[in-house]
């Protein structure tokens, strides 16, 4: 396995820790369909949260959440609108980004995480 796929999943473990610490219930992590995949969904009282999680080690430039294109966003609607179908769900939905951030010291194994909620919408979607 590639270490950047090795990151994404720890990444995502984290993401999914830190999201159950804040009260979120995880419902799925990696939900596919046709259209694409959802790294987790979450509920938490009204909303149903699709989450993406994008991971960087503390040397990156880029900003993760900027990895979240316009065409990434349409994908991670498109498998939103079947997992909603799929499932009959009733909450509101939320497209939400986690950024994580992996720490060089392995020793302390401290990362930060940043919880971006309502990351984007849909913005003429359907």
């Amino acid at each position: 396995m590639r270490k950047s796929n090795e990151n994404g999943k720890k990444g995502e473990l984290i993401a999914a820790k830190f999201l159950i610490q804040k009260g979120y219930n995880i419902e799925a992590l990696n939900y596919r369909s046709r259209n694409g995949e959802i790294d987790i969904i979450a509920s938490k009282d009204e909303y149903i949260v699709f989450v993406e999680v994008k991971t960087r080690s503390e040397n990156m430039f880029a900003l993760p959440y900027e990895a979240v294109t316009k065409q990434k966003q349409q994908k991670i609607l498109m498998t939103a609108n079947r997992y909603l179908s799929a499932t009959e769900c009733e909450k509101q939905p939320r497209y939400d980004i986690v950024e994580v951030y992996l720490s060089s010291d392995i020793s302390v194994k401290k990362h930060q995480v940043r919880h971006i909620e309502s990351a984007f919408e849909l913005e003429g979607y359907m």
